[in-house]
């Protein structure tokens, strides 16, 4: 064998640097997939409400190809999407310290309740108090002290009026079909587009039900949450090194087992179907519905990640539809993301998007916390 040649096999690795190789690769798509629901909500939430047609009419016969002016000409913000995941990361970080300093398990649905009503502060004040006066729950220096996140970007009215009951499930809630106790005829897409990071944190079956639990905090419907508890799945089998196809369908058969899956299950195979057809269009995007309620919001971001795996073609093929864009691709991004980390996204993008920097931290929060174990 030549010296400028490759060896054939790796020199003997100790466990050490097994778990910091494991570790690196966790954080990388951790932040990845955080990362990359931020760039597809930016991406997506300039033709929000918009009409393919008119998409087309103002950006070109390919519509979005990138970040275009939104709201007073500014480029890269991000929407409510954004900012319900990042204050879910912050409840998920919080709870898993809390679990590993004092071993008390089932804080989570508090804790996650209690960040989206610091979430629900920022829709309704112009910024944070000074000085900050002590909230329940809220950590330290947290996302309510961040000025950018205190910006109304088309929430939905049912994450809203959800967060405003003050509503904490209980983290051993049945998962059986029933309606939730708040919103429960609520299937939005409010539920899917904020529940990546369960997967970041837990296994598949365990984020699954983290995530359809948490969802119940604003939307009772159960294809709205277990579209939530489905996007958590697969996210935590990407996670895990799986492949997206094996991802997706890992979470059909979990759903499988759940009564009133067939809506999201329905989406989720038709999704996979319509990936293995030919060439991605948005017209076949559009075939799956336009994103408003969460099995179709899911269906489009599984889709587009499917049919295009590189993020400069699957986050455009994801907002460019006469839909709810910037969901479908915050979805897409956090698939993209997951699968293969930061370095797998665009930088041109990542760098312009609306709080890179503090997203790249929480993840890192994120990541380090659950590698203390």
């Amino acid at each position: 064998m030549s010296t400028n040649e490759p060896w054939s096999k790796p020199w003997r690795t100790s466990s050490a640097q097994v778990s910091l190789q494991a570790s690196a690769v966790h954080r990388a798509r951790v932040r990845g997939c955080l990362l990359g629901g931020a760039v597809g909500d930016a991406l997506g939430y300039p033709v929000e409400f918009a009409s393919l047609d008119r998409i087309r009419a103002t950006h070109g016969a390919r519509g979005v190809t990138g970040f275009v002016p939104g709201a007073y000409g500014a480029i890269g913000l991000i929407s409510d999407d954004t900012q319900m995941t990042l204050f879910t990361v912050e409840a998920l970080i919080q709870a898993h310290a809390r679990q590993r300093e004092k071993g008390i398990g089932g804080a989570w649905p508090l804790l996650l309740r209690q960040a989206y009503e610091r979430w629900l502060e920022t829709q309704s004040k112009p910024g944070p108090e000074q000085p900050a006066p002590e909230q329940p729950g809220a950590p330290a220096g947290g996302l309510v002290n961040q000025a950018w996140l205190y910006a109304r970007r088309a929430p939905g009215n049912a994450c809203l009026s959800g967060v405003a009951q003050m509503y904490a499930p209980d983290p051993a809630l049945p998962l059986d079909g029933t309606p939730g106790e708040v919103n429960p005829d609520s299937k939005g897409c409010g539920t899917v587009m904020r529940s990546a990071p369960f997967g970041l944190v837990a296994p598949a079956e365990e984020a699954f039900a983290m995530a359809a639990r948490g969802a119940q905090i604003t939307h009772g419907h159960p294809t709205g949450y277990y579209a939530a508890g489905a996007l958590a799945a697969i996210v935590a089998h990407l996670v895990a090194g799986e492949s997206l196809e094996g991802a997706v369908l890992r979470t059909l058969r979990l759903l499988e087992g759940h009564p009133g899956h067939t809506e999201t299950t329905a989406a989720l195979r038709a999704a996979l179907d319509l990936a293995a057809d030919g060439s991605p269009t948005a017209e076949k995007v559009e075939s799956l519905g336009a994103g408003w309620v969460a099995e179709e919001a899911l269906a489009i971001g599984v889709y587009c990640a499917l049919a295009e795996p590189a993020a400069e073609r699957a986050l455009p093929l994801a907002v460019n539809h006469s839909g709810d864009s910037d969901s479908t691709g915050s979805i897409c991004g956090n698939l993209i993301g997951a699968r293969y980390g930061d370095t797998g996204l665009p930088h041109a993008w990542v760098a312009r998007v609306e709080g890179r920097e503090r997203i790249a931290a929480l993840a890192d929060d994120l990541a380090a916390e659950c590698a203390l174990g």
